[in-house]
């Protein structure tokens, strides 16, 4: 591990190196070698990093608005000048392709376009003269200390959901990224750094279970942001609660996309394609079951079949691929044994990606795209959140059954139809209980100016991500009264008080 560079922490201003000596390789999964390692922070790094970002607070909550969204726009300068950049780190250390690496920076671009606008979002109320001599406002001000905890599949996104927002009303924030791509949380640390944010403002501790948990525990940490799998989720909603914090945790996800017998067979097979098998299935919003309604499985089965199997798995630099490695050689292993398990319960396998070899990638930690039909809801590959590029078929008679399955599940996060029947996609839409819904559509992920969250157990808390939302998250309310000296005392008033 010595001939490898060292990804280490960024706190008050400054990249540092662990004191506990313990480090994980960081792995290009197309090779399926490691080109970097990670330092695992301890719980008194955690400290020293909270404490930096307590004592930077005062001065940046006191600091304008209108002066904060100034540095985070240079930042925002810097980060268009930067995409090649932080794409190259996401293949590199994630393995999906560059173009949708590229379409991750982007999309992480456009909440730091929301964020500069926050002036406008923390103006608060005013009442005059509410009773004699009294007036009355609101207010929203920062919380502290924030701290997000982000997963690997969205190493430069989901961050982005997090801290421009919380900064920009005057939070301080610490990173702990995932450490399987941790190199782009550094590359944000630069750069903010260039744009003119103090020090303290932002850190980034690298790390493990033992970095989360300091978190958690510490008592300076106001509000925690998280988005992984969902036994985490609940695990990170139940622990920060107890300690009296603020918490967000975005959980996993089973994702259905109901395709109506009327629907545009070509636009629904091209949607299935890229949300099914974009990023190798490594999203929170993946399509990862078609509930096929009346013939309708019939009419895509065949279309679907052949172009999975023409999918061109490549080292995500490639230029033609269209699909890369998954994350890790476990994640690699998991999959494909959930894919035996599709087999062995009785799902028709119709294309099978457990013998995928790339050529000259031998090594790396590849899944083909692979799909199921006839896939019933008892099944161990539709209970569970696969994360790979695993798509199953359910046939349904109707789309009330649709709307049956997809509320009975545990989950809640995406879901899409694909008809041309504007009475049925309205109806769906109402009933369906699912926290983002797509009408021929098959990632409906929200613009930085609306917020992200699902339902039920994909979503811990009451604030969904970014947008309002967000900016709801990283502030409190707080109301103010006001009366001055100018008119003679009516004496104590020991009843409770009215507006006169």
């Amino acid at each position: 591990m010595t001939n490898l560079t060292t990804i280490g922490h960024f706190i008050n201003g400054k990249i540092v190196d662990t004191d506990s000596g313990h480090y994980a390789n960081v792995f290009n999964p197309a090779l399926g070698e490691p080109v970097a390692q990670v330092a695992l922070g301890t719980a008194a790094e955690v400290d020293v990093a909270v404490a930096a970002a307590a004592a930077a607070f005062p001065a940046w909550a006191a600091t304008p608005p209108l002066t904060r969204a100034r540095v985070l726009f240079k930042y925002l300068q810097l980060m268009q000048e930067h995409v090649d950049e932080f794409a190259a780190l996401i293949t590199r250390e994630h393995g999906k392709t560059f173009p949708d690496a590229k379409g991750e920076v982007q999309r992480g671009i456009e909440m730091v376009e929301f964020a500069v606008g926050i002036p406008q979002m923390l103006k608060g109320e005013f009442t005059d003269q509410i009773a004699n001599g009294i007036d009355a406002w609101s207010m929203r001000q920062a919380l502290g200390v924030v701290a997000g905890i982000t997963p690997f599949n969205f190493p430069v996104m989901v961050p982005m959901w997090m801290f421009p927002v919380a900064i920009a009303c005057g939070n301080t924030f610490i990173l702990k990224p995932s450490e399987r791509d941790p190199s782009p949380s550094l590359l944000h640390a630069k750069l903010l750094k260039q744009a003119g944010l103090p020090d303290g403002v932002f850190n980034v501790i690298q790390g493990d279970k033992v970095t989360v948990d300091a978190l958690l525990d510490n008592p300076a940490v106001q509000a925690i942001s998280f988005v992984g799998s969902t036994p985490i989720a609940e695990y990170i909603y139940a622990r920060g609660t107890a300690k009296g914090k603020r918490v967000q945790a975005l959980g996993g996800a089973k994702n259905h996309m109901v395709v109506m017998p009327d629907a545009d067979m070509k636009m629904t097979v091209d949607a299935l394609m890229g949300a099914a098998y974009g990023s190798a299935g490594e999203r929170c919003m993946a399509i990862s079951v078609v509930a096929a309604v009346g013939d309708a499985g019939d009419k895509i089965i065949g279309e679907l079949a052949a172009r999975t199997r023409a999918l061109k798995i490549r080292d995500g630099m490639d230029s033609d691929a269209e699909m890369g490695p998954v994350v890790t050689a476990a994640a690699q292993k998991r999959i494909k044994s959930l894919i035996d398990s599709g087999v062995e319960q009785g799902a028709t396998l119709v294309v099978d990606g457990r013998d995928c070899v790339v050529a000259g990638r031998e090594n790396g930690f590849f899944v083909g795209g692979t799909l199921f039909d006839h896939v019933t809801p008892e099944m161990t590959i539709y209970k569970e959140e696969i994360f790979g590029p695993v798509l199953c078929i359910v046939r349904l008679p109707d789309v009330a059954s649709a709307v049956t399955l997809i509320n009975s599940n545990e989950f809640g996060n995406g879901v899409a139809v694909y008809t041309r029947d504007g009475g049925v996609a309205r109806e769906f839409v109402r009933q369906i209980q699912v926290g983002m819904v797509g009408v021929n559509v098959p990632l409906p992920v929200p613009m930085a100016f609306n917020s992200f969250g699902g339902w039920k157990r994909s979503m811990f808390g009451d604030h969904h991500a970014y947008g309002p939302e967000g900016v709801r998250f990283y502030t409190r309310h707080k109301a103010v009264m006001q009366r001055w000296p100018n008119t003679a005392s009516a004496g104590a008033e020991f009843a409770f008080p009215t507006m006169k």
